[in-house]
Parts: C-alpha cells; structure tokens; sequence
C-alpha cells in the first residue's frame, strides 16, 4: 500500500529473516545428499584409481599417490571461490551456480583422470619409467589439481549456502547432518561401485597377460578399461544428479543473504599464511596445531595404501577392497553419533580424544596381525573398529577445538583449522605413498611393507596423546585471545 506522506507514517517493512521460512529437517537431509556425492567421489578418486595404479599397473606408490593429493595441495583457493561467490552471481544466484558449474566440472574430470591412468599405465608396460611415463604422471598430477580447484568452486560456496539458509540456533544441526551423508555416500558409493566393478574377468590370474616386452605377466589394461570406464561414467553422472537434487530452489527459498546487514564471519574467507600466523600466535594454540597436524597424519595416511593393501596382500578383486570402505564408513558414523550422547558427556573432551587415539593405535596393530594371518575378515572387523575409533577421536577433537577458539574470530579459526587439516590430509596422501614406497625397497614381503605404514600411524597416535597431554583450555583461555588480536591487528597495520 502507497502513501504520499513519508514523514507521518512508518517506512515500509524490509524484508527481514522473519520473512523467509525456517529450514526443516527434511531439506537438511536434502542438502546432505551434496556431501553425499562428494563421498562417493572420494570413494572413487582414493578407493579405485588408486588400488588400480598401485596393484594392477604397477605405479610407483609415491607417484599414485602425489598425483591424486594435489586435490588437496590446492585448497587455499576457497579463499577465492567464497570471495567470488559473495560479490559475483552466477545464473542469478550467489551460491548455488558456483555448485553446479564445480560439480559438473569435478565429475567430468574424474573420467579424464581415468583415461590419463590408461595412459600412464599403458606407457609404463611399453617404456618402463621413461620421459613419457613421467609426462603422464605430470599431466595426471594436473588433472587432480584442476579436480581440486573444481571442487572448492563446488563445496566452499555450498558451504556458504548452508551458513546462509540457517540461524545459530540450527547451524550445528545441519552441519552434523550433512557431514554424516558424506559417510553414507562413501558407504553407498562402495557398495554400488563394488557391484559394478564384480566381474571375473578382472579378477586375480584374470587380469593378467603376457607382453614379450616383460619378464612378468602385465594387466590387460582393454579389459580393466572395458570395466571400469563405465563405472567412472555412471557413478559421476549420479553425482551430478544428486548435486542438483541437493540445491535446486534451496537459495531462492531459504537463503538470509540478502537480507544481512553484516556478512556471517565465515571459516573459508582465510588465506594459508594467515591461517598460519593464527594457528601459531599463542604456546596453545601452536600446541593445538602440532596435535592437529599428527593426528591428521597419523589418521589418514592409509587413504593412499588400504586398497593397494587388500589387493596385494589378501588377493581380493578390484571390488572387494572397494567394499572395505563400509565397515569403516559405518564404524564412523556410529563412533561419531554415539561419542556426542554417551562418551563425550562422561568422560570429557581430552578424556574422549585420548580415548579414540589409543584405539585407533590398536586398530593399526589388527590391521597389521591382519596381513600376517591372510585373515580378511580380522582385516574387515579392524577397519570397522577402526572407523569407530576416527568417529570417536573426530567428535572428541572437534568438540576440543571450538574450546580453542576465540568467540571473536571463530570464522577465523575454525577456517585455520578447517584449511590446515585439508592441506595435513594432502600431505598424509603422499606420505603414505611414500612410505610404501619405502617398505617395497626394504622389504621383499608385502605384508612387511604395508606394515610399515600402519606401524609409522600407529606410533603417530601414541604421539598425538602425549601432545594432547600438554593442552590447556583455560591457559589458551586466558592468553590467547590476545596473542590473536595482535596478529589481526598486525595484518591490518
């Protein structure tokens, strides 16, 4: 309704976060399918390219995997797709167009990646590691780094999407249930993965053919490539799918962007070097960093080597080590659901963390008693006590680190811990590789060098907990708040 006196009468009603419907549980779920798909993507990138360069065609494990880390390495530039997407729409919408354009970019070239392992390998049978081989592995490295930079054009502004559809009252809500779908989608993803990927033709002797060019049997590599090409078509193509099942109407509907007058301080507005000076500004909170960093470490440095380990060790087919990441994604889940009501409220956050490393530490040395024994189904349950252990250690250190984070700058820090922990995992990758690469020099029996992998983790862990030992909330609370203004304040002298 108009009016011709502005001066007697009160200014229209602006559009207030009142005004825009409250996101329901249901549409929480909905968004979780996104991270979904990002499991079941990590699933293949770790899960199948992975055990297929290593076991079948034979390539270094350190160059497996490096060129698949650089995923990783490239996480800084979320800084600018979350800058990006904050001033610049695309297709109308601030967030939602960056996703779709990432997703259907990340998909993509999980299948080039693919065609570039055919060729790696294929050069490898023909020249062994010459100029050309190594031309592939760098071309491979590319790919992976560009797949890393479409996925943080995809998942930075999605998760500005979930900051801007949600209140303080619900965030933690929605957060809880879509990171708990990305382990559904690493369980889901295995499960039809190690479907379609079940055919004998690919399996153990199967597999192999002469070459007179080598000594040793080689891979057929038409016949991987008549299986698997498919696979990396199919599962990419639902991915996409659940990406827009996920997000289509989701800003337009819910989003509080617009209607802000302060941007909600966000963890992925911070660069490397200043997630750095803030990591280190205080005794704490570089302790805390130093925890962080072996624990990530520590944790993931068999995402590099548990297919290739199944593989080589136990003789399992190409879809059975793919089947290994669900008893590991249920025993997540569970660690992680169970820790917030029955472990963290009785035995507190550095009790509960110390908890989950130690077990994990033992999980390692079953993992290991596993491969001496042939016993794949000692490897099955230790991988399931395993991921109970990562759910137990994840909650009880992530409840830890909001105790270590300043009230004032918690996009800040929980985006230094967020991008640290990213670039640790990329580093975890490679040392993993590397140090089966190692053990294969070392040691003539595979299950002795596998075994060194899961021994360095293990002993990883035991550090972890002494560090954890030296962290005190209350003197971070009392010291580091301002150890942290003056490194804002330093950087915007």
């Amino acid at each position: 309704m108009e009016t011709s006196d502005f001066s007697n009468s009160p200014p229209p009603p602006s559009p207030t976060d009142k005004n825009i419907p409250r996101i329901k549980i249901l549409t929480m779920f909905r968004l979780g399918l996104f991270q979904m798909g990002l499991g079941i993507m990590s699933l293949l990138t770790l899960g199948v390219l992975n055990r297929v360069m290593i076991d079948e065609l034979k390539v270094l494990p350190l160059i497996a995997a490096g060129a698949i880390a650089m995923h990783q390495f490239v996480s800084p530039a979320r800084v600018w797709f979350g800058q990006m997407s904050d001033s610049k729409t695309l297709f109308g919408y601030h967030r939602t167009g960056y996703v779709w354009i990432g997703a259907a970019v990340f998909t993509t070239l999980s299948f080039i990646a693919l065609q570039v392992v055919w060729q790696l390998g294929g050069s490898l049978q023909a020249t062994g590691w010459s100029i050309q081989t190594y031309s592939w592995a760098a071309v491979l490295a590319l790919i992976f780094a560009l797949y890393g930079l479409a996925l943080s054009a995809s998942s930075t502004p999605f998760a500005a999407l979930l900051v801007d559809v949600s209140d303080e009252d619900n965030r933690s809500k929605l957060i809880g249930v879509v990171w708990s779908m990305l382990m559904v989608g690493i369980v889901v993803g295995a499960i039809i993965s190690g479907g379609l990927l079940d055919r004998p033709e690919i399996c153990g002797a199967a597999i192999s053919s002469y070459n007179p060019t080598q000594t040793a049997k080689v891979a057929d590599i038409a016949k991987l490539q008549t299986t698997i090409n498919p696979v990396f078509l199919f599962m990419p193509a639902v991915v996409f799918g659940l990406c827009l099942l996920a997000t289509v109407g989701v800003e337009k509907k819910y989003s509080r962007y617009g209607v802000r007058s302060t941007l909600v301080e966000r963890e992925d507005k911070i660069t490397l070097s200043r997630a750095l000076k803030v990591l280190t500004a205080s005794r704490q909170t570089r302790l805390f960093f130093t925890f962080l960093l072996v624990l990530t470490l520590s944790l993931f440095m068999q995402d590099a080597v548990m297919e290739p380990y199944g593989g080589e060790v136990f003789g399992m087919c190409i879809s059975e080590t793919t089947k290994l990441n669900v008893p590991f994604g249920v025993g997540t889940l569970l660690g992680i659901s169970g820790t917030g009501f029955l472990i963290l409220p009785r035995l507190g956050k550095k009790k509960t963390t110390r908890l989950g490393c130690i077990g994990a530490a033992v999980c390692f040395g079953l993992i290991i008693m596993a491969g001496f024994t042939g016993n794949a189904g000692l490897l099955k349950g230790s991988l399931l006590f395993f991921g109970l252990a990562s759910g137990i250690l994840t909650a009880g250190a992530t409840s830890l680190m909001l105790d270590l984070t300043a009230a004032e700058t918690a996009g800040t820090f929980i985006g230094a811990w967020g991008l640290s922990q990213a670039m640790a995992r990329g580093l975890a990758t490679v040392l993993g590789g590397a140090v089966l690469n190692l053990g294969k020099m070392l040691f003539t029996e595979p299950v002795l060098a596998y075994g060194t992998v899961f021994a360095l983790q293990a002993v990883g862990m035991i550090w972890a907990v002494w560090l954890l030992r030296r962290i005190n909330v209350k003197e971070f609370q009392d010291n580091a708040k301002a150890a942290i203004a003056s490194v804002m304040e330093g950087e915007l002298d």
